[in-house]
């Protein structure tokens, strides 16, 4: 009984000093957290940039399409970084319009259209500090500039029509007569058109404010505005019996997250 009694006791103090050494560790830890944020606070109001490296992924909306993005920073100065940049995203043409079938539910045809088109953008910029926060609620405000290279991935627009009366899949440059007069069933799927890639490589030009109101510096939650200039070394085909074009020229807004190291 005695043993049982002892044994329990030793248990049970056990228990409360892992429970006392636990809170401990999270009490540090959370004065630890309060003090690098303050001393961040500091450098902020005193115009510092208190990073020397950031990780930031996002989304973005442009004049002709949509895409999403991947950036790591590295803090070059008090008032400069080197950005290095991957971009995936689709560009539209202004002629594209979605027409459904009335008969069946299927995916809406765009009619003219050839290729989708998906510049892929790996670059290099240079951020240059022009306003930091005056507070941990403030807004930091940089200027980018740079750019880099660009591969231009066009993959084939299908349509699914009545062929000698099956339902197949036909692009504009093997079946153009079926491609452009039907009889139609619907547009692509997903899946249609990856086996038959073109690329074509290009350079690019992207010049942009940014904008971050993340409450510290640690955390980066910002938009950025800017614009891109992309030339190809050919004629990208778009649209049937539209001019072809080999320089693009769009504005964007994106929305940015990361976090600062």
């Amino acid at each position: 009984m005695n043993k049982l009694l002892i044994t329990g006791f030793i248990v049970c103090m056990a228990t409360a000093s892992f429970a006392q050494e636990t809170q401990s560790q999270k009490q540090t830890r959370k004065e630890e957290r309060k003090q690098r944020i303050n001393a961040l606070s500091k450098q902020e109001e005193e115009g510092v940039i208190a990073f020397k490296k950031h990780v930031i992924f996002g989304g973005k909306l442009s004049s002709d399409g949509y895409g999403v993005f991947l950036e790591i920073g590295r803090g070059r100065s008090i008032t400069k970084s080197t950005l290095f940049q991957l971009e995936i995203s689709e560009r539209k043409h202004p002629k594209e319009e979605k027409q459904s079938n009335p008969f069946a539910p299927t995916t809406p045809i765009i009619y003219g259209k050839e290729n989708f088109f998906y510049p892929v953008k790996l670059g290099v910029q240079q951020q240059f500090l022009l306003g930091n926060k005056s507070n941990k609620n403030g807004v930091s405000v940089t200027a980018n500039i740079g750019g880099g290279l660009c591969i231009g991935i066009l993959r084939p627009y299908q349509l699914e029509v009545d062929k000698n009366g099956e339902r197949t899949f036909v692009k504009y440059e093997t079946d153009s007569s079926l491609f452009l007069t039907g009889p139609y069933y619907g547009g692509p799927n997903f899946g249609t058109g990856w086996k038959d890639l073109k690329v074509t490589p290009g350079v690019y030009l992207k010049p942009s404010f940014r904008f971050d109101y993340g409450r510290y510096n640690e955390i980066v939650s910002a938009v950025e505005v800017g614009l891109i200039g992309e030339f190809y070394t050919k004629k990208i085909s778009q649209m049937i019996f539209n001019k072809q074009q080999q320089f693009f020229f769009s504005a964007y807004v994106a929305l940015m997250f990361g976090k600062r190291k």
